[in-house]
This record gives C-alpha cells, structure tokens and sequence, in this order.
C-alpha cells in the first residue's frame, strides 16, 4: 500500500476500483484471482471504509468497531473463495429487553432456542402460547432465509421466481408483500415481543410498523437471513480485521492500493474509461476497462458530471463507550455480562418505536430514545490492549433508532445532545448511572465516541449519513428489465456499483463486491 499515488507511469489498468472499504477489496480479489490487472484508489489514510477498528479514545490502547460492528450477511463462501480467515464468536445471548414500564423486570432471549427460551418467554409473558408463536415465527423466518439467502450472490430473479423459491404464500405475503406490522400484531401480544422483533427493521432505517413503502419489511429481510440462519457474530479482532485480512490478500494477488488518492472524476463512453485521481503527488488520469465504484450511487454521479437523484437519509446515531465496569441493572435477577453479551434492548417496546417515528416526524428526538447495545470484549477481548485486557474494563456499542438525518442537518440537535438523551435512556434501566463507570482518555475527557448521520455524512462521504447508501430493495428484480443482471448495473456498460447502494446491498455482506466482479467476469447481461 501507498500513501499516495506513485504509479511511475503504468496508468492503465484492466479495472480501477473507487473505494478501498470491504466490498471494494473483495471485489478486487475476485478480479486480480481472474488473473485482471486491478487498482484501488482510496481517499482515506488508511482501508476499511465504515469497516474499521481504530483506536477511538486518546492514548487509550483499545480498537473498537467505530461503525460498523457485527457480521451475518458476509456468505461463508466469499471468505472461502478468497481464502481469507474471520474467526468469529457466537455471543451466548440472543438478547435482553428491560421492561419499559418495569425496568426491574426483564425478557431474556437465550441464543440457543431451548426449553430455557421457552421457560424465560412464558414467565415475561406470562403466556406458554406467546413462546409457542415465536418458535413457529423463528422457524418460518429460518426456512426463508435457507432459500433466500443463496439467491443474493447470483444474478437477481424476478419478484415470481423468489415468491415460488420461497414456496410458502403465507410467508410471501407477511414478508414481502403487506406491511410487517401486520404479521407482527397477528402473532404475538405482547408489546416488548413484537418490540423485539420489529427493531431488525429500523437498524438505520426511519419508518413504522406500517409503512406502506415496505421500506420497515426490507431492512427486516436482510437482518435475518444471514448465511441462512440470521446469527449475527462477534469479528474477532473487530470489524478491522475483516478489511485488513481482505487487503492483506489482495496485495498478495497484486492488487495496487493507493491510499489519500481521491477520486474526483469518472468518464466512460461505455467501453473504455478514465479514473481522474487527486494525491498528494498530483492530479493523475487512471486508464481502465471496467470502474467499479465503491461509493454512494449519488457520489458516482457527481464524479461523472450528474445531478444525483434524490437519496433518502440515514436515521440512527452511533455510540461508543469504554467502561470501567458493566453496570448494575434493574433487573437483579439477571447478569450484566448475560445480558450485555446478546443485544440489550432499552425502551424499544413496540408502541415505543411508533411513538419515536412520530417524534421524529414532527422534528423532535424521541424521547426515551430506542437503543439498542451490546458488549464486544465479553466475547472477544483482544481489541483491548494487554493492561486493559485484565482489567474489569468492557467496550458498549450503543445503537439508537429512528433519530433522522433533518434533526442533525438543520441544528436542532448536536452531537453533546444526542450523547445525552442515549445516556438518559440507558440510565433508565440501569440500578446505578453509567457516567461514573466511563474511563477517561490521556487528556482526561470521558471515553464516548459518538457517530451522528452528519459526522457519517462528513467523515465516509456517505449523502445523508445513510448506511446503506440507499434505501434497501427487497432481494429481487425490481423490473423485468434487471432479470438476469447482478444488481450492480449502471446505465453505462463498463461501470458498476460494488458498494452497499447496489442492489442486494447494505450491511457487511461483501456481496456487492462479488457480485460487481461477477458483471466484469462474466459480461454483463443486462446490456
């Protein structure tokens, strides 16, 4: 890798990549494995994208997942084909959710659906029959995430074929077709359940139960049917380790990474193209085949010259703490370490995450604000360094729903306010307040590290702060037109999406990268 572009004259490339985060390397391997001349240009210091562990807190020897955090959706195969290694950590909790109106009581979720499941259900609930329902609810998700998921690294089928792929109409229309409030309040009745349950379909995405968009149903799909099971998994090392292992190897296969090397135009005539490139060293022109944009679709356009359509904003607020502890719940019938190791749910009961929608859309943070945390050094505490390694001292990712982009663009709230209303609701459940229990960083501030839709849209180039860089699209064609394609098209025959705004896109899946490789490899189909 190099800190600048020092190409001493080899300007031409078979395939020039924008973006060095973890759909552009695994895009990179594939091609440079077909034996493809590749080049990556990153405008960042360092690879990774919204993929990395940097160390957060001054003079604080820990690396935390600064955006992103946990892997499902990156296919078993990938890894595999590229040969690189992820060691990853199922986390012994599925999930904990204090009661919001009784935070001393709690619904604990083991990982392993048991007769423990079963057991802790019906005492929340108070119902046998509301575990009975989610068991059959979790099978019926787990038998279409076994059919669905391999569909999403091969060329994308038409809305008929996945609905008899799927083979269950029941299933096909609670998913895909009515909006999810309507499954959720058929089959459970209990507020903190069908919260639970909804909160997979706002993880960056602003929207209620009954969005006639479906926009809710989408961001649901992807978040459970991950490699078939829906698990979500603890990277060892952080997040960090996956985009390094994957820019270790694809140096091995040739790969030229530049880094501070910023993209600042694209033109193609449709069968040749020029990366224009601004370094340190100077303004270059790359020439390629193929530009495989690791960007925001909207940011593709404005690099070739176009007005970007309208995208829609991120939604969430992102933050990191280190502790000197865990702290005390409520709930003294639970462990902080059992509850904190799955994903800890505060005050997102069902009516809740409707409510905090509302809020949204009248201009105001919600108030308590839904979050969701969990514990990474609980299953893995190498991103600590050695001294912090033996201390009692624990990372929390915090993450909070349902907060739009418009209360950030235009002021009304600040990074101060927004850590201060998460902090709040976590309090809420809390038996002792979390302040205290911060470290301090080497100039003695509290160690919280804090992610607004603004700060992404500032630090990743990401339009909107949206994660996903555009809304997600159900797992199919959307068009009769796209049958066939790889979902990474563009109008132009040599240029393709790679990034989460392709189709089948968002999260760390590593599939927009595959399947943008797959469009060079083997022709493009939809032109």
């Amino acid at each position: 890798m190099t800190d600048e572009m020092q190409l001493a004259g080899a300007e031409r490339f078979d395939d020039v990549i924008i973006g060095a985060g973890h759909n552009g390397l695994v895009a990179a391997c594939y091609l440079a494995l077909a034996g493809r001349d590749v080049c990556i240009v990153e405008a960042a210091n360092i690879v990774g994208g919204a993929a990395i562990s940097p160390q957060v807190f001054t003079g604080v020897d820990a690396r935390l997942s600064k955006y992103s955090y946990l892997v499902s959706l990156l296919p078993d195969a990938i890894r595999t084909d590229l040969g690189v290694a992820l060691p990853l950590v199922e986390r012994s909790t599925a999930s904990y959710t204090p009661d919001p109106q009784d935070p001393a009581r709690g619904l604990l979720v083991p990982s392993v659906r048991s007769q423990a499941f079963t057991d802790h259900l019906s005492d929340f609930t108070g119902s046998t029959t509301e575990a009975g329902n989610w068991q059959a609810f979790q099978e019926q998700l787990l038998a279409m995430a076994q059919r669905v998921f391999p569909t999403l690294t091969k060329p994308l089928m038409g809305a008929s074929a996945m609905q008899d792929l799927v083979g269950d109409a029941a299933t096909w229309s609670d998913f895909f077709e009515q909006p999810l409030g309507r499954v959720l309040e058929r089959t459970f009745s209990n507020d903190v359940v069908r919260g639970v349950v909804f909160t997979d379909a706002l993880i960056g995405t602003y929207s209620h139960a009954h969005d006639a968009s479906l926009r809710q149903n989408a961001c649901f799909l992807y978040h459970v049917i991950g490699n078939g099971t829906g698990d979500w998994d603890l990277p060892v090392g952080g997040m960090g380790a996956l985009t390094q292992a994957l820019a270790r190897r694809a140096e091995e296969l040739g790969v030229q990474i530049h880094l501070q090397a910023r993209a600042v135009e694209v033109i193609s005539d449709g069968s040749t193209a020029t990366v224009v490139v601004e370094s340190i060293a100077g303004r270059r022109s790359l020439r390629c085949e193929n530009v495989l944009a690791n960007c925001a679709p909207a940011v593709l356009a404005r690099l070739q010259g176009r007005q970007p359509a309208p995208t829609l904003p991120g939604a969430q607020i992102k933050v990191n703490l280190l502790l000197e502890r865990l702290p005390e719940l409520r709930d003294g019938s639970v462990d902080p370490q059992q509850a904190f190791s799955g994903t800890f749910h505060v005050n997102e009961g069902y009516t809740q995450l409707n409510a905090a929608f509302a809020a949204g859309g009248c201009g105001e943070l919600p108030n308590p604000v839904p979050c969701e945390t969990y514990c990474h050094t609980l299953g893995d505490r190498s991103i600590l360094g050695p001294t912090l390694r033996d201390s009692a001292a624990q990372t929390l990712t915090v993450f909070a729903l349902n907060t739009p982009h418009a209360l950030f663009a235009d002021g009304t709230i600040d990074q101060a306010a927004a850590v201060q209303a998460v902090l709040a609701s976590i309090n809420s459940v809390l038996a002792e307040p979390i302040e205290p229990l911060l470290m301090l960083d080497s100039d003695g501030r509290p160690c919280i590290d804090v992610s607004t839709t603004v700060d992404l849209e500032y630090s990743l180039g990401i339009p909107g702060g949206n994660i996903f860089h555009t809304p997600l699209d159900m797992p199919f064609a959307q068009s009769v037109a796209e049958i066939g394609s790889w979902g990474v098209e563009t109008d132009l025959a040599n240029v393709f999406i790679c990034g989460a705004g392709a189709r089948r896109g968002g999260g760390v899946s590593g599939i927009p990268g595959h399947n943008a490789a797959q469009a060079v490899l083997r022709g493009n189909s939809a032109h």
